[in-house]
C-alpha cells in the first residue's frame, strides 16, 4: 500500500467549517464551537496580526488536521521571536498516521524560518497521549503553566480600551 502524502497550507475562510469540524471531533470545549458567521469574523481578525496563522494539514485535498501558530516578536532575548503552537487537532481516523508530526514539522520550520529561538505550546494535563506525542519530537517541560478565567464584565461596565 503506498502512503499518502500530507500537504500543509495556510487555512482560508472557506476552510472553517472543516476546521471547527476537527475541533468539535477533539472535543474541545465540550464538542462546542462558534457559528460559522463569528469564526470567519474572528479569522478575518487573526488575518490581520502580523504572524498569526491556522493551517490545515491535507490528504487528497481532505482537510485531516489543524493548528494555529503566532510568532511574536520579543523585546528580551536580544529581540528574536517567539512561536506559539495552539488548538493542534487531527481527526479521529487519522491519528498515527504521521499528520501531527508532519504539522509539527512545519510548525518548527516555520520558526526556524522566522528566527525564532523557541517554540511553545501548551496541552490539557489530562491529556497524556498528547504529552507523549510532543516530547517525541522533541518538546520539553518547562515550568508551570497557569491560567486565571476571565470572566466578562457586567452589563453597566465596559472596558474602554480599543478592541
Amino acid at each position: 500500500m503506498t502512503e499518502k502524502q500530507i500537504t500543509i497550507r495556510e487555512a482560508e475562510c472557506r476552510d472553517l467549517r472543516a476546521v471547527l469540524g476537527l475541533y468539535a471531533d477533539l472535543g474541545m470545549d465540550d464538542g462546542q464551537v462558534l457559528p460559522l458567521e463569528q469564526a470567519e469574523a474572528l479569522f478575518r481578525k487573526m488575518q490581520n496580526y502580523p504572524d498569526y496563522r491556522l493551517y490545515l494539514a491535507m490528504i487528497d485535498e481532505v482537510p485531516v488536521g489543524t493548528f494555529a501558530l503566532l510568532v511574536m516578536d520579543n523585546l528580551g532575548h536580544c529581540g528574536a521571536p517567539s512561536a506559539i503552537v495552539e488548538d493542534v487537532v487531527v481527526a479521529p481516523g487519522q491519528r498515527g498516521n504521521g499528520i501531527g508530526q508532519g504539522m509539527m514539522h512545519f510548525a518548527y520550520r516555520q520558526a526556524q524560518l522566522k528566527g525564532c529561538y523557541k517554540i511553545a505550546l501548551s496541552t490539557n494535563i489530562n491529556r497524556t497521549g498528547a504529552h507523549r506525542f510532543y516530547e517525541s519530537l522533541g518538546f520539553r517541560k518547562h515550568g508551570y503553566s497557569y491560567f486565571v478565567d476571565v470572566h466578562p464584565l457586567p452589563e453597566n461596565e465596559t472596558y474602554g480600551g480599543d478592541n
